[in-house]
């Protein structure tokens, strides 16, 4: 018997929100790294000028897509209502997985059982996946096995298009205004570079970015970058001797001389940080290393870095003719440390969560979302659920009745904050 869902308003929006979902994902929406133009990939721009119409569609007729990419459109408040709220998803997807070709799946009714994918022998195991287990009774979407799927974040986006057109079609609820806005380039850290706060309208706002049920986020790691390039020496291999430094062989060398019983992503769980190096190109001649460093507090995150650091350093002075670089950037800072300052965010959250008939699960982001720069750049952005999971992978799902849950949750939020505004 398929499951539940949270509310007659989530049973409403289920149907259309599953068309709109199937329909983003088949975009290739996934954004590249290193690249000196926003959005990063064209693909991402296709999604936007979707968006763009349905909104006007809609009725939204403020609808734009500006020239970086960036959705912006309002719906306006009724009932005298003055506040302005706003919501906001990301339209790129992981450079992590394939993301081209995606055809998704819908699995009716899910039977509690391994789900077996039709390419690449891909299988959703619900005794590996334990998120998986208790959604028996579920309409699950997921890939064809050899693409990620796109939820994270094209849930959260079809979750603020629902949720849009049911407040549109339903003036009888009380709402203040809606700022909408999608981004491009979130999965590589620029999907807050170029927001117009000023222009977007409203005090302050929530991503949709989350993923189980329930999962309400005003904390994430703090991230840093760190990029280490080696220069080697480069001598035919048959008069090497005593000459050759291999870039690639002491780039290997720095990695397998960091630790790997701790601060490695499959050690890390909790509060835990990490250092992971993620990619390594290079020649005999030269190498670099891309690595990430995350934690939650900022003086163990600096300690990592000069762990990474003097650790690359040592590894090159064995070799005399090595040279070394060492470069680190900040991408974004926890938000907690923004946020607690408006605690009436989070409980507003909690209360529209609680009225949709969801417990709000309080859980740290082990990661970070739009919100963690917007909200130091000044606009506080808390995170809210999605119903996605597995993320950046090819064995990535959704669940119909969790994403409906989003949508119905986030036009609870807007009538909690129009009760709100009007109590003064």
């Amino acid at each position: 018997m398929p499951a539940p869902f949270t509310s007659p308003i989530a049973e409403a929006v289920a149907p259309d929100l599953l068309e709109r979902f199937q329909r983003y994902v088949v975009i290739d929406t996934q954004s590249r790294r290193d690249q000196d133009r926003q959005p990063s990939t064209p693909g991402q721009l296709d999604l936007s000028r979707l968006l763009v119409d349905e909104l006007r569609g809609l009725g939204l007729g403020d609808a734009r897509l500006d020239e970086h990419g960036y959705v912006y459109a309002t719906l306006p408040a009724n009932q005298g209502q003055t506040l302005a709220i706003g919501l906001i998803a990301h339209v790129d997807t992981s450079p992590d997985a394939p993301g081209a070709g995606v055809a998704p799946i819908v699995h009716r009714d899910y039977d509690g059982g391994v789900i077996e994918l039709p390419r690449q022998g891909t299988r959703l195991d619900p005794k590996a996946m334990p998120e998986l287990a208790d959604k028996q009774g579920h309409d699950l979407v997921t890939t064809s096995g050899d693409t990620l799927l796109g939820a994270d974040d094209k849930a959260g986006v079809a979750a603020i298009m629902s949720a849009v057109a049911y407040l549109g079609a339903h003036p009888d609820l009380p709402r203040p205004t809606v700022c909408i806005a999608f981004t491009p380039d979130e999965e590589i850290g620029e999907g807050a570079t170029r927001f117009d706060i000023a222009g977007f309208g409203a005090g302050f706002a929530y991503t949709v970015d989350g993923s189980d049920l329930g999962e309400l986020q005003d904390e994430s790691f703090a991230a840093l970058e760190a990029v280490i390039r080696i220069a080697g020496v480069e001598v035919h291999p048959g008069q090497a001797e005593g000459k050759l430094v291999s870039a690639l062989r002491i780039a290997a060398e720095i990695i397998a001389d960091l630790p790997t019983d701790r601060l490695t992503p499959d050690t890390a769980g909790e509060r835990d940080g990490f250092i992971h190096p993620y990619e390594i190109t290079g020649t005999t001649a030269s190498a670099e290393i891309r690595v990430i460093l995350r934690d939650f507090d900022e003086d163990r995150l600096a300690e990592h870095a000069r762990l990474l650091e003097d650790t690359a350093r040592r590894v090159a002075e064995r070799a005399e003719a090595a040279g070394l670089e060492f470069e680190v950037r900040r991408q974004y800072r926890n938000m907690r440390q923004f946020i607690r300052k408006a605690p009436e965010l989070v409980e507003a959250a909690e209360e529209a969560m609680r009225a949709e008939g969801i417990e709000p699960i309080r859980r740290a982001i082990r990661g970070g979302t739009d919100g963690s720069r917007l909200s130091e750049m000044g606009l506080l952005t808390p995170n809210i659920f999605d119903g996605g999971h597995e993320y950046h992978s090819v064995r990535e799902w959704a669940s119909v009745q969790e994403m409906a849950a989003s949508a119905a949750t986030l036009v609870r939020l807007a009538g909690v904050w129009a009760q709100r505004a009007a109590a003064g």
